[in-house]
């Protein structure tokens, strides 16, 4: 298999070590969510993984929780509730998205709270390797002292600054010695939650958060790490400033898998725009299998916008699939899936094309029901259809989705108490 790497700007082949490819999703910052930016990414990893498993690889996936943070602060004062079981009722709800959509759950889904001890090491090893420096009780990576700064981006530092403002950077902090430096460790604010840290009470930055999460449970080294495009400047940009210095090692990410962005009312999909269209919303109308068909039916390097056409077609598909399953041959020739099997498989190999495979589980299931019409023998056709929808987490004519999506989330779920704010 081939995917397009970010850093590379090329296909390179998925590197699998003793037959396990290591993955790292960036996860929710739980509020309001689940919108279907959410769900292009988390389907898009969704089919992946199932992808490398349907080929005998075993995938060790992490995708975390981001659940302290500017934006969960601002919403738990917005609504006069605890942070925490802000952070706890959004997760339940994205963790009940997932499961309707049948999306198979990461091994470990850690929260960002969990690894304070973890990020405050990390935070002193950058400090006694140079490139960290404490101002007014907080902590900053010096962007000028990561010469390699920019080359998974690939932006000249003339446009990193606009592109940072956007996405959190404060340039105006006066304890900054650069605009462009980011925040390791941010000392505590009238009112915010903070915990003990050498250089006084606060809390960590974003991008320390993922780089100590993911080389903590998967390696100092990841084959793929995944997220929506528009983290790769700063977030991903950061990540690797931090992670590679901290391990020695060196690439942090051998491929950057990165996800288009969902345009609505001709804008991204964000909450700032007010253009969000919700998971949930679409799942009382829509069943999951459309859904998840909607989702594939676009590659996800390729922007797009939501359109209940296109949607009503998904629907249609799913239809044609389950109909395909159900129907009954006779003992007529037997109706030889093999080819598609191929060029399914062959689809996905290359860049993860969804749309392309998504095509031949299409004439399949046409094939399968003309060759019942005429009498012929469909059932290992059938089996061949039911195995391949399967990697896009299609449940046909299951009573229910897989029990290993239903127990994984369950217990992901169970890990969000009801004493923090669960309910």
């Amino acid at each position: 298999m081939k995917c397009y790497n970010t850093q590379s700007a090329a296909l390179e082949p998925v590197h699998a070590s003793d037959d396990s490819v290591s993955l790292y999703v960036c996860g929710i910052t739980p509020y309001d969510t689940t919108h279907l930016g959410h769900a292009f990414t988390y389907a898009t990893a969704d089919v992946l993984v199932r992808h490398l498993e349907s080929q005998s690889i075993t995938v060790r996936y992490v995708q975390n929780v981001t659940d302290i943070d500017d934006d969960i602060l601002r919403k738990a004062r917005e609504v006069g509730e605890d942070w925490r079981a802000v952070g706890n009722r959004w997760t339940a709800h994205f963790i009940d998205d997932m499961q309707r959509l049948n999306i198979r759950p990461p091994d470990h889904f850690p929260r960002a709270s969990d690894f304070i001890p973890d990020i405050v090491t990390a935070t002193g090893a950058l400090i006694e390797r140079g490139l960290a420096y404490v101002s007014g009780g907080s902590v900053y990576y010096a962007v000028g002292n990561w010469p390699a700064f920019g080359e998974l981006s690939h932006l000249p530092r003339s446009a990193m600054l606009a592109v940072a403002n956007e996405r959190g950077n404060r340039p105006d902090d006066p304890h900054k010695r650069d605009p462009l430096d980011f925040v390791l460790w941010q000392a505590q604010a009238p009112g915010e939650p903070a915990w003990p840290s050498p250089w006084g009470p606060g809390r960590p930055g974003w991008h320390i958060e993922c780089s100590v999460m993911s080389t903590r449970l998967l390696g100092p080294t990841l084959d793929l790490h995944a997220g929506g495009s528009d983290l790769v400047f700063p977030h991903h940009e950061c990540e690797i400033a931090q992670s590679e210095p901290l391990t020695g090692r060196a690439p942090f990410v051998r491929c950057w898998v990165h996800t288009a962005m969902v345009e609505h009312d001709g804008a991204k999909m964000s909450k700032s725009v007010g253009n969000l269209v919700m998971v949930g919303d679409l799942l009382q109308r829509w069943p999951p299998d459309a859904l998840r068909i909607y989702l594939g039916r676009h590659h996800y390097r390729r922007s797009w916008s939501h359109d209940l056409d296109t949607l009503a077609d998904a629907a249609r598909v799913a239809t044609t699939l389950r109909r395909a399953v159900e129907v009954a041959g006779g003992g007529g020739e037997t109706l030889d899936a093999s080819g598609d099997q191929a060029r399914f498989t062959m689809a996905l190999n290359d860049d993860l094309d969804t749309p392309a495979a998504l095509s031949r589980l299409e004439t399949l299931a046409d094939a399968i029901l003309l060759a019942a019409q005429r009498s012929r023998d469909v059932s290992s056709a059938q089996a061949v259809l039911r195995r391949l929808a399967q990697v896009f987490g299609l449940v046909l004519d299951a009573p229910s989705v897989e029990a290993r999506v239903a127990a994984g989330w369950g217990m992901h779920l169970a890990r969000f108490t009801p004493s923090e704010g669960l309910h």
